[in-house]
């Protein structure tokens, strides 16, 4: 009798711990990748003549095509922490569907790019792969970039002259909220801009990064 009421109680025991396994693993599966953890948002454009112009990584034609007349191209828009830089990588990242990818190409210009930010930083956002990419959007629409960003010849101009063109074409910016990275302290990189999560535009925080040149060069749009 004892024998077998002992059996029964492990038996038991064990359907308890083999249900509270499932259970959490449950749990996990449902927890939503990208808390939203972040306290703002930074929209990175990429320079593209000083991309196109480093001798590694595959270039795109639709980016680096002769002719293609291509400036500023969205890079990305990455969940940043005040101090710090955001998360990344918050969990698994299903392909882009197709409809999101094609809106999103005249932003990001080449596909691989838009699933690699998707997966590095869209599923820290908390949104789906389709309203990250349509915040994505709005937050570049709601930018203004002087066209003198653009030369047509190679110049150079400060970064802090380059920060004040920025705020002065988006005089409801304040001049805080534009950042300018550069490749190795001399050629434009990217130009970096803080937004709030609702895309009000912001102060930016350290983690946005800056460039340690007082001047940069600006390569000419080909």
């Amino acid at each position: 009798m004892k024998k077998s009421m002992a059996r029964h109680f492990w038996a038991v025991l064990l359907v308890c711990l083999i249900l509270t396994g499932l259970s959490d693993a449950n749990a996990r599966k449902k927890k939503p990748t990208g808390s939203s953890d972040f306290s703002y948002y930074l929209l990175v454009m990429s320079y593209a003549p000083d991309f196109c112009s480093q001798p590694q990584g595959k270039k795109d034609p639709q980016e680096c095509g002769a002719g293609r007349h291509v400036s500023f191209v969205v890079h990305g828009l990455w969940p940043q922490g005040e101090n710090s830089r955001g998360p990344e990588n918050c969990g698994p990242a299903s392909p882009v569907p197709k409809d999101v990818v094609r809106a999103t190409l005249k932003y990001i210009p080449t596909e691989s790019l838009i699933q690699h930010e998707w997966a590095a930083h869209g599923t820290c956002s908390g949104l789906s792969a389709a309203d990250y990419f349509g915040t994505l959007a709005r937050a570049r629409d709601s930018v203004t970039l002087p066209p003198d960003l653009a030369p047509s010849q190679q110049m150079q101009l400060g970064t802090s002259e380059i920060e004040s063109k920025l705020a002065a074409a988006n005089p409801s910016f304040p001049k805080g909220a534009f950042r300018v990275s550069c490749y190795n302290d001399r050629e434009l990189q990217e130009i970096r801009v803080c937004l709030n999560k609702d895309l009000s535009p912001r102060g930016c925080g350290p983690s946005a990064g800056q460039c340690s040149a007082s001047t940069v060069t600006l390569l000419p749009v080909r």
